[in-house]
């Protein structure tokens, strides 16, 4: 019998969020109860980036194209789980290798990261010669369970590469309770237009 995982962040206030910057949390305003009204209702203030994400290429480049260009097809499918726990301070194209990777891939990795709930400024992230090994191999997108996936490269090398390639990026997965292996994976995020991100419920069946 297959397994559902929710590998989605749960949006809450006190969710962790990228640098722990106070106008990056999510924010909640009832704008109507049941004193006030007959029916309950919230108004939400958050950034698009917020929790488990998929970014679009214009967060990174010019021109680049936004959320409602993305095929929601595109998203949905096989992906592999690479169980990177293993890996300190950032993603090399070594620590790769030995996956095997094939093109057209949907490769969701998990980290350290995912064994907390707080923001660590140390997080792991995907180094540029490992972005480079697998915009070289064609994979057709990559999930990490950091908020970035990359920090403090200056000219966001990882991003570019692969959001210049059609790379898909996703960020802000939960993986802790998935074993390393093959899914079946959904991400679907809000349909909103214009914009270079949005957030999205993901989930793996396997």
């Amino acid at each position: 019998m297959s397994k559902f995982y929710d590998i989605s962040m749960t949006i809450q206030p006190t969710m962790q969020v990228y640098k722990n910057k106070d106008e990056k949390r999510p924010v909640f305003l009832n704008s109507s109860n049941f004193v006030t009204g007959k029916a309950y209702e919230t108004i939400i203030t958050m950034d698009a980036h917020t929790g488990t994400h998929i970014d679009a290429p214009l967060h990174m480049l010019e021109n680049g194209a936004t959320m409602e260009a993305i095929d929601l097809e595109s998203l949905v499918g096989p992906a592999r789980v690479l169980d990177l726990s293993h890996v300190v301070d950032g993603i090399t194209k070594a620590d790769l290798e030995p996956f095997a990777i094939q093109a057209g891939e949907w490769l969701l990795f998990k980290t350290s990261n995912s064994a907390s709930e707080e923001f660590n400024f140390e997080f792991i992230y995907l180094k540029e010669d490992g972005a480079h090994y697998l915009h070289d191999l064609k994979v057709k997108g990559i999930g990490t369970d950091g908020l970035g996936i990359e920090r403090a490269q200056p000219n966001y090398g990882t991003h570019r590469t692969l959001l210049g390639a059609g790379i898909h990026v996703v960020e802000g997965l939960r993986l802790k309770d998935v074993p390393g292996g093959n899914y079946f994976m959904v991400i679907a995020p809000l349909k909103l237009a214009g914009i270079e991100a949005a957030p999205a419920r993901a989930f793996l069946i396997g």
